[in-house]
């Protein structure tokens, strides 16, 4: 067995390397490298494997969230997101020109609703639910009330939770828009590239003219909308297409080993595995295997022996640092240590277990083997 588990692990079959080649050569001899058919087709995949009227392609996740909120016509407005999310979602926020707003999360690492109602202020014009680790929020019902109530845009980052569902209804469905990134660490990749998903027309024309420099259309020099230059290429999407053809079986893959770890991590009483709720149905597609530590345990440590003594890599928390305790944040908006409790415990206290579809059983044992020996 191989007892280097790295933490994560990029997967392009032999079978779908030959394939990505061929139509690369294709894409380099038509000249079209840009917003042409295999772009079209992703969208169109990506779309009807989500259940939603339309998909934009874009370069990155990052960027999905800031046209999202533009395209919603959210602009010199306060916008709440949780505090223990990525950075990404709070730059699309400020460099749409918005304000930010932090909330604490709940024991699931998702938005608590009860931090978002007391957070929610006279220029609040939306919302943005991060799906943590690829789990959708068992709270997710009453923060769609709480924004019905107050008319508030519901948006979704999904950039962990590609495939991921709750009742049957796939991450990405649930706002106005969402969006996904396809980073090379992601359920799936295109290298570099992100997506926006929608069912509301008029949103969506603006979104594609936000991505291509507010051009009317790709073939015009009509400037609409002030755009940016966010448009994925066809070599990028050649990868996504290619990637989202096998996201069932490497979900199907990343469960297999969580279910693993579900039933090993209750022989070690000071490790505790998230627990959702049976009743609501939600089907991970497990981005993050989360765990959580017993208090005193010096996580930093921990990750220093599984990697120097058993070779097994732990992937970055979500988040270990909270944004309202990052230094540009802290400076910006004169957040501190404190405010939002919940996630600073729990940041300080989770660890991500190696989790990705070419692991074996016998890995994901290992994993627990060696952890029950590093806590000893």
């Amino acid at each position: 067995m191989e007892t280097n588990v790295p933490s994560a692990k990029i997967y392009f079959p032999e079978e779908d390397r030959k394939k990505i080649l061929n139509k690369i050569d294709d894409v380099l001899k038509s000249g079209y490298l840009t917003l042409g058919k295999y772009g079209k087709e992703l969208e169109q995949k990506f779309a009807k494997y989500t259940g939603t009227k339309y998909a934009i392609a874009v370069n990155s996740g990052t960027s999905a969230l800031e046209i999202s909120l533009i395209a919603s016509g959210v602009k010199n407005n306060s916008v709440i997101l949780p505090t223990n999310t990525f950075a990404a979602t709070a730059f699309a926020v400020h460099h749409s020109r918005n304000k930010i707003i932090f909330a604490d999360c709940d024991n699931d690492f998702n938005m608590n609703p009860d931090s978002l109602n007391e957070n929610i202020g006279k220029d609040t014009k939306a919302v943005i639910l991060v799906h943590i680790g690829g789990n959708i929020s068992k709270n997710i019902s009453e923060i769609k009330k709480i924004c019905d109530d107050n008319k508030l845009i519901l948006l979704e980052d999904a950039a962990h939770a590609h495939g991921s569902s709750l009742n049957d209804k796939k991450a990405g469905t649930f706002g106005l828009t969402s969006s996904f990134s396809f980073y090379p660490t992601k359920v799936m990749t295109s290298g570099e590239g992100g997506m926006i998903l929608t069912d509301d027309e008029i949103l969506y024309k603006k979104a594609c003219q936000f991505r291509d420099q507010g051009k009317e259309g790709f073939f015009s020099n009509s400037i609409v909308e002030m755009g940016y230059n966010w448009r994925m290429s066809e070599l990028h999407a050649i990868l996504g297409i290619e990637q989202l053809k096998r996201l069932d079986s490497f979900i199907s893959d990343r469960r297999r080993i969580a279910k693993i770890y579900d039933k090993r991590l209750k022989e070690i009483e000071s490790v505790q595995s998230l627990e959702f709720p049976t009743k609501l149905n939600m089907k991970s597609n497990y981005y993050k295997y989360i765990a959580v530590l017993e208090k005193g345990i010096d996580r930093g440590k921990l990750k220093k022996d599984l990697k120097e003594k058993f070779g097994i890599s732990l992937s970055g928390e979500v988040y270990d640092t909270p944004l309202h305790l990052q230094h540009i944040f802290k400076k910006e908006y004169k957040t501190k240590e404190g405010d939002f409790p919940n996630a600073e415990d729990l940041c300080s206290r989770q660890i991500c277990l190696p989790d990705f579809a070419t692991m074996t059983n016998e890995q994901a044992d290992y994993v627990i083997d060696s952890l029950k020996e590093v806590l000893k």
